[in-house]
């Protein structure tokens, strides 16, 4: 069976190709790593006299600028005065006009957090009483639009580039260092330092852009571009350019002065480029961890360590295994990949698997904070994921490592460097022999010019280098390793995609904390929990799952007083992470079995996004009555849920 390159690396580039499209068009918008945990006046919350001040609290420090938060009133003015400020610790406030008159007002926020991602979100208060509002505010989310996907784009083509530049010079100062002078794969790490460098300084630009107006006219914008390098983020990025050139020099010195070298003389230079390869490369690395998930949080000291070597350690496996993929496919069939660099390179990959393992499942573990995030949150799905194809990779890589040990190189080596007997030359174009004689005949015969001499020697040489790439191609154990290897570069660029949008997405320990702290909020901005008469209110939270698309939410029912007579009900629907939804119904059912009596349906109002109101609910005797809620997320996914609270 004859293999055909062509083919099989136009299937990779497609692969490539739909699965970055369809994980970054799929991603939406970057999550928010920093979460609202509290806020002052609360979500949702009645109050009888207007605040001086709104304040809000984070899971974790962000960074704001004049327009970061805003307070609007029922018909959308802006009623905040001056620059938000820091109040204490992840606390941050703005100050409010005196005398606002009642009604709902509507709280918005866009920051950064300090794993560099956009935040934005907005809720509801009212003053006095509920009142219907002209602010439209849906689930907002930061990072979205053109921009978004750009930025997204950027990030993938940086990790690549730094994997391949990384992993491709390991491998040959490693495992191969006769590939310094292989055509195919200088290019391909310079190609890597390429788009490496491109990516990054299209983040530069698009970095104040994607945290704030997210408008594509706004990338070129010089203040924008002025407020980013002053942030950690912009450092990081123009670090990252610096040690590039650096990189710039070790390429040169791999592929240029290096390759001529010999003895003792080379090894001197190895020693050298490996400790300042290592250097730049865990600089490269750093360039991530000191901007994103693993500078704040927990155990930031010991996790951006990790983080660096778990870059370090993908890098030297999947970009090892991308400079072993072009070389089997693409190299010179004079200079093939010999047994002992596979088995290298095998053993090289095998340890570089035991780093991402072990420093993976520390990452895990900070990010996540128990079992049930990884089923309850985006995050955990994820990393689900991502397991799953890790453990795909290593059962793939397990089969080239026997291949690898099967690997006969050494009698096709000696078959492609064996000269071919003057008389049995293969001919390119029709395969039939041709001898020595008959080509020095015809040069003989010819007009005996240097440029017939040379098209003879071109047409020799093709001659057998084709030959020399038929023996090689002939070992099966090559063929085998070759098949495995492309299959396991097919996974490895999945598995980069889903960690692009992985490390664009919210940790699962943040989320979980959020939803709690909100849930908290809510409850106590009641002034009351379920059955509290005392204080004259009710407040009951409820989960629910339609089972249908975005079916999961929690809804609360606030009644006040909670007493016979009529009342005043609020109902909020809330996604499992506690940011405010709407949906298309909901239905609320009163019913008192102890006396037969209900259900007395209340369909109460939209005001705003996850909030409905209504006024006068009427509950005719005192007793322990049944509070049912329909929520229904689709034409054909609904729910019911039900607490029994005592009223009156």
């Amino acid at each position: 069976m004859t293999l055909t390159i062509a083919p099989r690396v136009r299937m990779l580039v497609l692969l490539f190709l739909a699965v970055t499209g369809a994980l970054l068009a799929g991603a939406g918008p970057a999550s928010a790593h920093a979460a609202l945990t509290g806020s002052d006046p609360a979500q949702g919350v009645v109050v009888d006299k207007a605040p001086t001040q709104v304040s809000l609290t984070f899971s974790e420090t962000v960074s704001m600028n004049d327009d970061s938060l805003r307070v609007l009133d029922p018909k959308g003015t802006r009623v905040d005065t001056g620059k938000p400020s820091e109040v204490s610790g992840t606390t941050y406030a703005v100050p409010l006009h005196s005398g606002l008159p009642d009604g709902t007002y509507t709280v918005t926020y866009q920051v950064v957090s300090a794993d560099s991602h956009p935040v934005a979100g907005a809720y509801t208060f009212s003053i006095g009483s509920p009142s219907e509002t002209s602010v439209s505010v849906s689930d907002q989310e930061a990072g979205g639009g053109v921009v978004g996907w750009l930025y997204g784009f950027g990030r993938y083509a940086s990790y690549a580039g730094f994997i391949v530049m990384t992993g491709g010079a390991a491998f040959v100062l490693a495992c191969w260092q006769r590939g310094t002078g292989v055509r195919v794969v200088q290019r391909l790490v310079v190609t890597g330092w390429v788009a490496m460098t491109a990516a990054t300084l299209f983040l530069l630009l698009l970095r104040g852009s994607y945290t704030s107006s997210g408008k594509v006219g706004d990338v070129f914008d010089l203040d924008l571009l002025g407020e980013v390098l002053q942030t950690k983020t912009g450092a990081a990025l123009v670090s990252r350019l610096l040690l590039l050139a650096a990189a710039a020099l070790f390429i040169a010195v791999l592929f240029g002065a290096y390759d001529k070298r010999e003895g003792e003389e080379k090894r001197d230079l190895t020693f050298g480029l490996a400790i300042g390869g290592t250097v730049v490369a865990a600089g490269l690395a750093a360039s991530w961890a000191m901007a994103e998930h693993a500078s704040t949080g927990l155990q930031p000291g010991i996790a951006m360590p990790v983080d660096v070597l778990h870059l370090l350690a993908v890098a030297t496996w999947l970009g090892g295994l991308t400079a072993l993929l072009v070389a089997l496919y693409r190299g010179p069939a004079d200079r093939p990949v010999e047994a002992p660099a596979a088995r290298r390179f095998s053993r090289l990959a095998f340890g570089s698997v035991l780093v991402v393992v072990a420093t993976g499942t520390y990452q895990s573990w900070r990010q996540l904070g128990s079992w049930s995030a990884f089923t309850d949150t985006r995050y955990g799905r994820l990393l689900l994921l991502k397991i799953g194809l890790v453990a795909l990779l290593v059962g793939v890589a397990w089969i080239s490592r026997r291949w690898t040990a099967r690997l006969a190189d050494t009698t096709t080596e000696e078959a492609v460097r064996k000269p071919a007997p003057e008389k049995e030359r293969v001919t390119a174009s029709t395969g039939t022999t041709d001898t020595a004689e008959q080509t020095s005949g015809d040069a003989k015969s010819g007009s005996g010019s240097a440029k017939r001499a040379a098209q003879l020697a071109r047409q020799q040489a093709a001659v057998d280098a084709t030959r020399q790439k038929r023996l090689r191609d002939s070992d099966t154990h090559r063929f085998g390793l070759r098949r495995s290897v492309l299959a396991e570069a097919g996974v490895a660029v999945v598995v980069l995609a889903v960690t692009t949008v992985l490390t664009s997405t919210e940790p699962g320990r943040t989320e979980q904390d959020a939803a709690a702290a909100n849930r908290a909020s809510s409850s106590s901005s009641s002034s009351s929990s379920a059955g509290d008469s005392a204080s004259g209110a009710l407040t009951l939270d409820m989960s629910f799952d339609t089972g249908g698309t975005d079916g999961k939410g929690v809804v609360s029912v606030d009644l006040d007083p909670a007493r016979t007579g009529a009342n005043e009900m609020h109902v909020y629907v809330t996604r499992p992470n506690g940011r405010a939804f709407d949906v298309p119904e909901v239905k609320v059912a009163f019913t008192l079995e102890a006396k037969d009596i209900g259900p007395l349906p209340v369909v109460p109002d939209h005001i705003t996004t996850g909030h409905w109101s209504a006024n006068g609910v009427q509950i005719p005797v005192a007793g322990e009555w049944e509070i049912s809620v329909t929520v229904r997320t689709s034409d054909i996914d609904q729910v019911t849920v039900s607490k029994n609270a005592q009223i009156g």
